[in-house]
């Protein structure tokens, strides 16, 4: 039996894998366990989590993948620090904290409390960006394939291209820091006050409420070339080899500023976080994902005259941009795409573990991701427990009962929170921790950030939809079972998904097939058959926090927001002030 344990350390999206007989058995964020959103620390929690789920020891691991390699590039860096003498200091800090890696069993063993003794396993460790593409291909079934990874940038890197065959990714090109559209993306964020490190998507969100007025101060901010793409220097402050982020004490990633003063000369003052956006910051976010879309597809392009096909992997912080995701498969040759859902640094420990399956120890197994389902999972024995600690009143129904009065509640306005079966791995909730809603009920996101999320109003909410109605309600046939497209709402639909309908009439959608998940599926049939909606509001079971993970974390969410019902296992709770909207 081959075991490999994969792991993401000291970079954002700390997070552990398990692959068995080169078959992924378990994968977990730390945030999950340690309640710390982004965590950027050591992942002992998700390593030994992984570890049970598999029915493993440490003593049991073959092969350590770390989605880092230190030694990459250094030719560049090295580049960098003649350039840049002063940073000559960053460069050395990074280094030194690099090399602790330089003993990971040493540093297994003290964060995980095994003697180092026991340990026995081989280290591999796997370049930022081909962890991340490996992350994408592994995990589908094709034998060729573009690859594209595109980030803020890990291992001096920010942009890869590749192509995939067989068992291998053959680099080809690669964009180099300081050019990074990710860093762009993260600069203009901060600028209209969403500097908190992963606030990207929120201005995703709030970049169709602006207008095309900064066109030109945009245009010369990023500079597209026939090799990929430059960083207009007079937009950034000069950063170290760190890009401008560092890892605080608790292991949070802190980001520093990143834009210029450029930016105040032209805009005036930039935004405090929390105050009124006005028109200025809708027509700044709606420059920024404008020419970050514009970019994101000439690179594409550049991609496809060098591996001339019509399928693409794709991973890395920026392929998250669900809206350009569903705007490159008709404004690119590429028809169709493979993005596993933990696109960003979360994935690097999955994909670093796959690549070595794939590509060093050539397993000869190939694995397709049909689901998102790698994380905890817990009995009804467990679930009951925690509901009597709390004194909640319950009842436990059959799976036909429960998707009844699930589905009725739903067809009333109640908000639910929905806990079964594995956890998603990557940051979307998937219909497995979710809170689930009416997509059409009068006010449903008004409500849903009244009583439970408290979000931005310009946030829209996602549709799950049964897949084979895909193309009733939407624009495009390519599926999204992770939640990374957005396409059109055909106008039929649009006033009867109001609360998933977004300003400029798309959706976020999440197709969901039986196979993928069957309680869901059937979850949302019974809910398309009460109301000729074959749809329903799916959102991340959470309140600013990371998405829950245990019974307990689920229960004490339902109890201190206005949630109406909890659904968690076989177990159905209610409020008796359900639906009041006090």
């Amino acid at each position: 039996m081959s075991v490999i344990l994969g792991i993401n350390s000291n970079h954002a999206g700390s997070s552990a894998s398990v692959v068995v007989d080169g078959i992924p058995v378990a994968a977990i964020a730390e945030e999950r366990l340690n309640r710390i959103k982004y965590f950027a620390g050591f992942p002992a929690l998700s390593i030994t989590r992984c570890l049970e789920i598999a029915g493993l020891n440490l003593s049991d691991v073959e092969h350590v993948a770390v989605g880092r390699d230190s030694s990459a590039n250094l030719h560049k860096k090295l580049e960098f620090a003649i350039r840049n003498p002063a940073k000559l200091l960053n460069l050395a800090s990074i280094r030194r904290k690099s090399k602790a890696f330089d003993d990971l069993e040493t540093m297994i063993a003290d964060h995980c409390g095994v003697d180092k003794a026991s340990l026995r396993f081989k280290q591999h460790n796997v370049e930022h960006h081909l962890a991340h593409t490996a992350s994408a291909y592994f995990a589908s079934e094709w034998e060729h394939s573009a690859g594209i990874t595109i980030d803020g940038s890990g291992d001096f890197v920010s942009c890869l291209f590749t192509e995939c065959e067989g068992n291998e990714i053959r680099p080809i090109r690669k964009v180099f820091v300081p050019h990074s559209l990710g860093t762009f993306y993260t600069a203009v964020c901060q600028f209209i006050g969403y500097g908190k490190y992963g606030d990207e998507g929120k201005v995703m969100g709030l970049a169709p409420l602006g207008e095309d007025t900064y066109r030109d101060f945009f245009e010369r901010a990023v500079i597209p070339t026939e090799k990929g793409f430059d960083l207009n220097p007079d937009y950034f402050l000069p950063f170290g080899a760190n890009q401008g982020m560092e890892i605080n004490e608790n292991g949070e990633m802190i980001v520093h500023r990143l834009y210029s003063d450029l930016f105040i000369k032209t805009f005036g003052e930039p935004r405090e976080r929390h105050s009124e956006i006005t028109k200025r910051d809708e027509d700044i976010s709606f420059g920024l994902q404008r020419v970050f879309e514009d970019r994101y597809m000439h690179l594409l392009r550049l991609l496809h005259k060098e591996v001339p096909v019509t399928r693409v992997s794709m991973a890395g912080g920026c392929a998250l941009n669900s809206v350009a995701n569903g705007k490159l498969l008709t404004e690119t040759p590429f028809r169709e795409t493979c993005i596993q859902p933990a696109a960003g640094d979360d994935g690097l420990a999955l994909g670093a573990a796959l690549y070595v399956s794939n590509s060093v120890l050539k397993e000869g197994v190939r694995w397709k991701m049909e689901n998102s389902y790698l994380g905890d999972e817990y009995s009804d024995d467990e679930i009951r427990n925690e509901l009597s600690k709390y004194d909640l009143e319950f009842q436990e129904l059959t799976r036909d009962e429960l998707l009844d009065r699930t589905s009725e509640e739903i067809k009333n306005g109640m908000v639910v929170g929905w806990f079964q079966g594995r956890m998603e791995w990557g940051p979307r909730a998937l219909g497995n921790r979710s809170i689930l809603a009416h997509p059409g009920f009068p006010n449903m996101k008004d409500i849903l950030n009244a009583r439970i999320k408290h979000r931005e109003a310009f946030r829209p909410f996602a549709p799950s939809v049964l897949a084979e109605r895909q193309t009733d309600l939407f624009e495009h046939d390519h599926p999204s079972p992770f939640m990374l497209h957005v396409y059109k709402i055909k106008p039929e639909w649009r006033e009867r998904l109001s609360a998933v309908n977004h300003v400029d009439d798309t959706g976020r959608l999440q197709t969901v097939s039986r196979t993928e998940n069957p309680l869901y599926y059937d979850l949302i049939t019974a809910f398309d058959r009460k109301t000729g909606i074959p749809v329903i509001l799916n959102t991340s079971f959470n309140e600013n926090e990371p998405i829950v993970c245990k019974p307990s974390e689920a229960i004490e969410c339902y109890l201190r927001t206005r949630m109406d019902v909890l659904v968690i296992g076989s177990f159905f709770c209610k409020k008796p002030d359900a639906g009041e909207t006090k």
